[in-house]
């Protein structure tokens, strides 16, 4: 029954938001937030907090390392707010650095959440191989002109293509199955999939993977399932040394059925990767 009373915060009916936002990573230390650091997701959910009063952390789609870039990353939280969801995104940019801007924000249903609702993403790497880097560009490309079999390069990123166990691409991580119990029993992968309970498998499945040149970037584009820890990085420096004739395909394969890192190329420098769409 209404007895004409202004409802209290804690009995009014909380939205679900959905954001799109887009960030330059070189001065955070990653999404995830940390003390005395500065993150995407901890400038996130302070910006929210001052437009709302309310103490949410917002989940991504996945954790973007230090100094990676988003294209699109994927947010989701909870709130009581009763600002209008067509306000978000100037209120929110307001407050936000320059280095974040919320694209897009949307009402969802419930149950939906920004890594656990994701069913693909696609990550973009990009590499300068001109001889000079303009410095406009230096904190968002991997300079490298250095000789390369750009071919080879090519040829090599269809191998991934499928389901595949990616061990040999996947930061050591001695934690890992601690950090999963401790956060919601959930295997983020790298920036990324959601597994169940006991669900701790290296295996996941690449919808493409490609190279291309555009002027003097040499551009990899891989889509899939989800990714492990540093996989996309480690799969670029794995296919320089394809390039660079150190390796060839059957190498390659062979590093692949290993399912060990120390087989595998160095990782790539963050500065070269974006997490560029999320699939629900």
């Amino acid at each position: 029954m209404d007895d004409g009373r202004e409802p209290r915060d804690s009995e009014k009916i909380a939205r679900n938001l959905k954001l799109i936002l887009s960030y330059d990573g070189s001065e955070f230390a990653g999404w995830q937030v940390q003390p005395e650091r500065a993150t995407i997701q901890g400038t996130l959910a302070s910006a929210i907090g001052r437009l709302t009063g309310e103490n949410v952390l917002p989940q991504g789609s996945g954790r973007t390392d230090a100094g990676v870039h988003g294209l699109a990353q994927v947010a989701t939280f909870q709130t009581s707010s009763s600002v209008p969801t067509g306000n978000w995104v100037k209120a929110l940019n307001d407050i936000l650095p320059a280095a974040i801007r919320v694209l897009e924000v949307a009402e969802v249903a419930r149950e939906f959440h920004a890594r656990k609702s994701a069913r693909a993403k696609t990550y973009v790497y990009r590499m300068y191989r001109g001889a000079i880097c303009p410095p406009f560009l230096a904190r968002y490309v991997w300079h490298y002109p250095f000789p390369l079999d750009e071919k080879a390069m090519v040829e090599a990123a269809r191998i991934v293509v499928g389901v595949h166990d990616f061990t040999s691409f996947a930061a050591v991580d001695p934690d890992r199955v601690e950090r999963i119990a401790q956060d919601g029993s959930l295997d983020h992968g790298d920036h990324g999939e959601a597994r169940g309970k006991s669900q701790t498998t290296n295996v996941r499945t690449i919808f493409s993977s490609d190279w291309e040149r555009s002027g003097d970037q040499f551009i990899y584009t891989v889509r899939g399932s989800g990714f492990l820890h540093h996989m996309v990085r480690n799969l670029v420096g794995t296919f320089l040394l394809v390039g660079k004739g150190t390796l060839n395909g059957e190498d390659f394969c062979a590093i692949l059925s290993a399912r060990d890192r120390s087989s595998a190329g160095a990782t790539a420098p963050a500065g070269g990767l974006y997490l560029a769409g999320v699939e629900y």
